[in-house]
């Protein structure tokens, strides 16, 4: 039979993964996803050894001794961002120093974090719609772009949407939300408004803006993870790339030049 001290090591270990990986699949940066689990494991009294891959998180567990306890690997097939999940397991790392939290206690709160339901479809499609016309007024849009843009950005995001639904390839739901959202705005300038609708034009896809992957490219290499800067920043590269080839189709379709 298995000792206790071998059964909670087992659980920690499962559970740090699990931690791990739930942070990895929200878009965290490589250095909280190493802090966050480093934290709860030595609140138990263990050292640990991370390794962070693109798609993957490697774990080791060690005693005083130097001896291995512990040695697991979780995967995932792709990336998104939570930032409401990675806020909750910061706090929740920070509850098990503090509260001294046992590993049911930290499962119960991870499997109600992971509950957490996002928040409405038309919410998310207003509110992004609205920033989106927010940045066409920044950049110098009049009501009427802004109007537009706003329509853009909602078409946009709903093709987005729809399209990981159906399990594209995500550069391809990035295209198809640049296409609809530039279609839609280069519409009206097509029709031939007298008003100048450049600015419309120009920022409804900015929605598609890959932030997050960026953000973290740079920060993972300021820490040292090059490996997962270069794909993180080579991804946002890809997304950028996938929004110009999306702008650039609508422009061949009304042969703007």
């Amino acid at each position: 039979m298995e000792s206790s001290n071998t059964t909670e090591v087992k659980d920690l270990g499962s559970l740090l993964l699990d931690v791990g990986i739930m942070l990895l699949s929200s878009g965290a940066s490589c250095s909280r996803i190493r802090l966050t689990i480093t934290r709860i494991a030595s609140a138990f009294n263990y050292h640990c050894y991370t390794t962070i891959g693109p798609k993957s998180v490697s774990l080791t567990l060690n005693q005083d001794d130097d001896n291995s306890l512990f040695n697991g690997m979780r995967s995932i097939n792709q990336q998104g961002v939570n930032l409401k999940l990675i806020s909750g397991i910061s706090r929740l790392s920070w509850d098990v120093v503090i509260k001294n939290l046992s590993i049911p206690e930290i499962k119960n709160e991870l499997n109600r974090l992971s509950a957490l339901p996002h928040y409405p479809r038309l919410i998310i499609l207003f509110l992004v719609s609205l920033s989106g016309a927010s940045f066409c007024y920044l950049f110098g849009g009049n009501a009427i772009e802004m109007l537009i843009t706003f329509g853009a950005t909602f078409i946009g995001l709903f093709v987005r949407q729809e399209a990981i639904k159906k399990k594209f390839n995500q550069y391809f739901c990035v295209y198809f939300g640049a296409l609809a959202a530039s279609l839609f705005a280069g519409a009206f300038i097509k029709a031939g408004l007298p008003i100048d609708l450049e600015h419309a034009f120009a920022t409804c896809v900015l929605f598609l803006i890959p932030g997050v992957p960026l953000i973290n490219s740079f920060t993972d290499l300021i820490d040292g993870n090059i490996q997962n800067g270069m794909v993180r920043g080579i991804n946002g590269l890809m997304i950028a790339f996938s929004i110009a080839l999306g702008l650039v189709t609508a422009m061949h379709i009304y042969n703007f030049k």
